[in-house]
């Protein structure tokens, strides 16, 4: 008979962190299954402001702190990737590729990737001008001219957001009309520090010497090329949750987010979910940390009474 943990921990990244951290913490015996890196999202950027005491040292270091930290207090890492698994009953089975796992309860957090612009030096270039977070790095681009690219509720959301650091704010849109509601649309186009381009695309984002030199333009309509002088691009047309292998297991919406209460419980019992992977409003470390917290306690409450 293999070993059955109390709680099994799906991702890495700071929600799975935190979940471990919680779950050692109280004496469960719990397992970290992470395929790939640690850290997540968070591991794609190199410094993190906003999260409380996380300035120096940098998101590297911080990662580490949050993995040494849960396995003092007992929590195991292994990596694999998970491919398949049985979450009904009282003990659910995980099938990864280099082994089984079984656990009494089971915390997703896979985590979420944003939606890829799709243009030229757009992965090269992530971090180093390119970003999908106007809340995590605006503050980087204070006086400095910067792209938005999207047309949705959250790319003129963050527009009007960078609009308290940045000189100017350019919303570049492969529309002729934005899709977000219209009190946000009002905003944006009463705010002096916004320009908009209409049906235009994002070819390529230019290559400073490693470093973002400005954005190379395509209209959808004319074929006219241009190019934008700016020293930062926020990409805002969405996010992908990391849910795909979850599909009839657990409930989702129809963007794919994974389904819960206030308490992280899903509609099985004995599984949870934390992190990027459920549905929420603010995809942040700290938010994920908190999700995991809370996920791990109730899986405690959930053994405790099972």
């Amino acid at each position: 008979m293999s070993h059955i943990y109390d709680n099994i921990i799906i991702g890495g990244g700071p929600a799975g962190l935190a979940a471990a951290l919680y779950g050692g913490r109280a004496r469960m015996n719990t397992l970290v299954l992470e395929r790939a890196k640690y850290g997540g999202q968070a591991a794609t950027t190199s410094e993190m402001e906003n999260y409380p005491g996380a300035i120096e040292g940098g998101t590297t270091e911080l990662i580490e702190r949050m993995r040494s930290q849960a396995e003092e207090f007992g929590a195991e890492f292994i990596k694999d990737e998970i491919v398949d698994m049985t979450l009904e009953g009282d003990v659910k089975t995980l099938v990864g590729r280099n082994g089984e796992y079984q656990g009494k309860t089971i915390i997703i957090a896979t985590g979420a990737n944003p939606r890829l612009g799709g243009f030229k030096n757009e992965i090269e270039l992530r971090g180093k001008g390119i970003s999908y977070c106007a809340t995590c790095d605006a503050d980087f681009f204070t006086e400095l001219d910067v792209a938005v690219v999207g047309g949705g509720d959250s790319a003129l959301d963050e527009a009007l957001y960078l609009t308290k650091f940045a000189e100017k704010v350019t919303v570049i849109h492969r529309r002729d009309e934005f899709r977000a509601n219209k009190a946000v649309q009002e905003r944006v186009f009463a705010n002096d520090k916004i320009d908009i381009i209409w049906d235009t695309v994002v070819d390529e984002a230019i290559d400073d010497d490693g470093i973002i030199g400005g954005l190379k333009l395509k209209n959808k309509k004319t074929g006219e090329e241009s190019e934008l002088e700016v020293q930062g691009c926020f990409v805002f047309v969405g996010f992908v949750p990391n849910s795909k292998l979850f599909e009839g297991k657990v409930e989702m919406n129809e963007r794919g987010e994974i389904m819960s209460d206030t308490e992280m419980r899903t509609n099985i019992p004995g599984v949870f979910v934390a992190g990027d992977v459920r549905e929420k409003t603010l995809r942040q470390v700290i938010t994920a940390c908190a999700d995991g917290a809370i996920a791990s306690t109730q899986s405690e409450h959930y053994v405790s009474n099972h």
